[in-house]
């Protein structure tokens, strides 16, 4: 199998150069298993990729799946270029198919089943029964190289197809379908072909973007046909674009060898551009090496955390698979931008922050700092040229805003962990234009919906759509300014918005009382009358309403998905998602005792989500009475319960590595409060973390005595001194150090003195 012939050569080719620990007796990106997550809810992107890389070869089996692979019996039609990764709502890119076959050029359906699938990281391969063709893929940044393997002696004939996409609707212009815009495709020469593929729509409802292609052979085109919509043109060179799909069958010279290689890069530009891509990337034809060099780089990345090396396989491979999900999204696009050219690092496929904002964000930032300084500027750049920066951005287009003006609480992020090279003062004029300047007509595409409501009432009225988790978003999001401005001494500024902050309780309703707890975040019409049934529909002779309750998770069906007052989660996991001032909604839950019982409550009763990011936070809120120990209970359940290695292995969408973050985050004992500059403290899963950080330390965190029994912390020290609180800032990490947590049987006293800081 050409596979096992690709690792044999590659442990030869890569044996002395790569540098890792003399220990590490295995490779760690070998623990990685892109399949975790591939079924069910989770959507993960299943074929090769380098971290954040721009192409993302991959199997389309039909148009519908957003990651474009699906299980048996599902078909393939082909492999596009460009994927996402974790999403939900309607499909996005699945740009420039290509598709091997055996035979004449006489059609252009050519799907087929499929066998022997194997994937890892940086490889896909599978048989396509059809042909039993061997189809075999890897990837550097902008450009992949293909390697079929034909039956012996079988006319070796290729589909590029540059019409197909994902996410096909028979009705124009359905809401979050791509839509089809035009496609041309071009024989430059026996070697090579080329062409685009322009697209609109899809789950951010974005303007047209265009994926050129350059495509380039190891043998020689004989005959070939092209098509522009339903008519094969045999012998023409090339189809231009007239609105109709375009593309090519290719018939190969017969040779000795029953392989064929292709070279595909990928380009926003232009195709010269997407030839170039090919020329610095893979100017060879070695599958070989392009495979160690992605599986190189990932390596770099994955072993900045090094394990304890007898984890279970498991463990390894749940722990590591977390790391590489995190850094699929964004891409960097950087130099592929066709909307301006500036020389400064450009991201793409921000899907969306509203999901990577609390965990992914912070882990990319342990692990690769750098990286996250290019992505807090990249949002800096698309703010100076688009006029906002974006919560969500696909295929060079914002939209669409799931909650608040999330970018703020990157940035506040950065600004407390003290990351340089950010034009924090840029940063504070981008973040006042989502709190100031409404957006107008396309509150879906960026800024803050509601603002004028917001601004005038203190909260979003049910006026408009997600007027709760706005709401609670916008309060959070102006606490991130204020923090920003109050460290650029911009008083004025830090106490507008420090105010703003707590606006989120006025939608809390103090006396609401539902299953034992007290207080609850409840819609409000603009008149400030607590809405108890909501009115739906547009009848001018009727009203008909729905009681609206705090376990209310989705609208029914008769009313907008995106229209409910909260997004993707109800009151009971809303109401506790205020990461920035906890003990007043402990507070107003009735004190330590009841807050206990609410939480407890809200997990025995099945109330939470962990697939919902505003309850990320939320198993770790019994640090903040003191109980740490309840915390790590939680998350222990949690994660016993939601997570494994199967392919159903993710709780849900996996949201550009969100759900992955948490679990990684977790693991190793840490969670971040996102925009704030410390992290929570709980039990590890993990004997031993190491961080070799980017400016040369490492901080060791040290479980003794962890067991299936001993998943409690008796004590703690950092860098040999007693440390008896539940949290650590980021600056000791950054420092570098050893914390060194003993572990028990049963709950202590430890951490339930200094609860975690409030900082205004």
């Amino acid at each position: 199998m050409a596979y096992y012939k690709a690792i044999g050569a590659l442990l030869l080719i890569t044996a002395f150069n790569w540098s890792i620990p003399a220990h590490a007796q295995k490779k760690l990106y070998q623990y990685v298993d892109p399949m975790i997550g591939s079924e069910g809810l989770g959507r993960v992107f299943v074929g090769p990729s380098c971290p954040f890389g721009m192409i993302k070869p991959s199997p389309d089996c039909t148009s519908d799946p957003n990651s474009g692979w699906l299980p048996d019996p599902a078909p393939v039609t082909g492999f596009s270029q460009v994927h996402v990764s974790g999403t939900g709502g309607g499909p996005k890119y699945g740009n420039i198919q290509v598709m091997p076959f055996v035979g004449a050029l006489n059609k252009t359906e050519q799907s087929s089943m499929r066998g022997d699938e194997h994937v890892a990281l940086g490889y896909y391969g599978v048989t396509l029964k059809k042909n039993q063709i061997k189809a075999e893929i890897t990837a550097a940044e902008r450009a992949a190289i293909y390697q079929f393997t034909y039956p012996e002696k079988a006319q070796k004939s290729l589909k590029i197809d540059a019409g197909f996409f994902l996410g096909e609707q028979p009705e124009p212009d359905a809401r979050e379908a791509q839509q089809f815009v035009g496609s041309e495709i071009e024989m430059v020469s026996v070697y090579e072909v080329r062409g685009y593929s322009r697209i609109r729509g899809g789950w951010n409802n974005g303007a047209a973007y265009t994926v050129f292609f350059d495509a380039v052979f190891d043998s020689p085109v004989t005959t070939y046909t092209t098509w522009k919509g339903n008519k094969l043109y045999p012998g023409k060179k090339q189809q231009f674009d007239a609105g109709e799909k375009t593309g090519a069958l290719l018939a190969f010279k017969n040779s000795l060898s029953d392989t064929l290689k292709v070279k595909i890069g990928i380009s926003f530009i232009s195709e010269l551009k997407a030839k170039e891509n090919i020329d610095q990337e893979i100017p060879h034809w070695s599958f070989e090496r392009v495979l160690g060099e992605v599986q190189k780089k990932w390596e770099a990345l994955l072993s900045r955390i090094e394990i304890n090396d007898d984890a279970t396989s498991d463990q390894k491979k749940l722990f590591y698979t977390g790391l590489y999900h995190t850094m699929l999204m964004p891409v960097d696009r950087t130099g592929e931008n066709p909307l301006w050219t500036v020389d400064k690092p450009y991201y793409d496929d921000f899907y969306a922050i509203w999901d990577t904002f609390r965990s992914s964000n912070p882990l990319i930032t342990l692990i690769s700092p750098k990286r996250e300084i290019e992505i807090v500027n990249a949002l800096l750049n698309i703010y100076k040229h688009d006029g906002y920066m974006p919560d969500s951005r696909s295929g060079n287009y914002n939209g669409r805003t799931q909650g608040g003006s999330n970018a703020e609480v990157l940035i506040a992020d950065a600004y407390v962990k003290k990351l340089p090279g950010i034009d924090y003062n840029l940063a504070l004029e981008a973040m006042l234009k989502d709190a100031n300047v409404s957006p107008g007509g396309n509150e879906e595409k960026e800024g803050r919906g509601g603002l004028t409501d917001y601004n005038k009432l203190g909260y979003v009225s049910y006026d408009f759509a997600r007027s709760g988790n706005r709401t609670l978003d916008y309060a959070y999001d102006d606490y991130c300014i204020a923090v920003v401005a109050k460290g650029l001494g911009k008083d004025k500024i830090y106490q507008r918005f420090l105010k703003q902050a707590d606006n989120w309780r006025n939608l809390w309703r103090d006396d609401y009382q539902d299953h034992g707890a007290t207080g609850f975040i409840m819609p409000r019409d603009a008149a400030g009358h607590w809405l108890d049934h909501i009115v739906y529909g547009e009848a001018n002779n009727q009203h008909p309403t729905f009681k609206y309750t705090p376990l209310t998770r989705e609208f029914p069906w008769y009313v907008c998905h995106w229209c409910a007052f909260l997004y993707e989660a109800t009151s009971w996991e809303y109401s506790l998602s205020i990461p920035h001032q906890v003990p007043v909604v402990i507070a107003k839950s009735g004190g330590k005792e009841a807050f206990r019982r609410r939480l407890d409550t809200l997990f025995d009763n099945k109330y939470y989500n962990v697939a919902n990011e505003p309850s990320f936070l939320t198993p770790c809120l019994y640090h903040w009475i003191g109980r740490p120990d309840l915390s790590s209970q939680r998350i222990r359940q949690i994660i016993a319960k939601n997570y494994n290695t199967s392919h159903f292995g993710l709780p849900g969408n996996d949201d550009s590595g969100a759900m992955s973050s948490w679990l990684s985050f977790q693991m190793m004992g840490l969670y971040p409060n996102a925009g704030q500059s410390y992290y929570l403290i709980n039990s590890p899963l993990l004997k031993q973390s190491i961080l070799h950080q980017e400016n040369g330390r490492d901080f060791r965190i040290i479980a003794k005595k962890l067991s299936d029994e001993n998943i409690y912390i008796k004590s703690a020290s950092l860098n040999g001194k007693p440390f008896n609180q539940a949290w650590i800032e980021h600056e000791d990490v950054a420092m570098g150090g050893e914390l060194e947590l003993e572990m028990d049987d049963k709950p202590s006293a430890w951490g339930t003195g200094t609860l975690p800081p409030v900082k205004y």
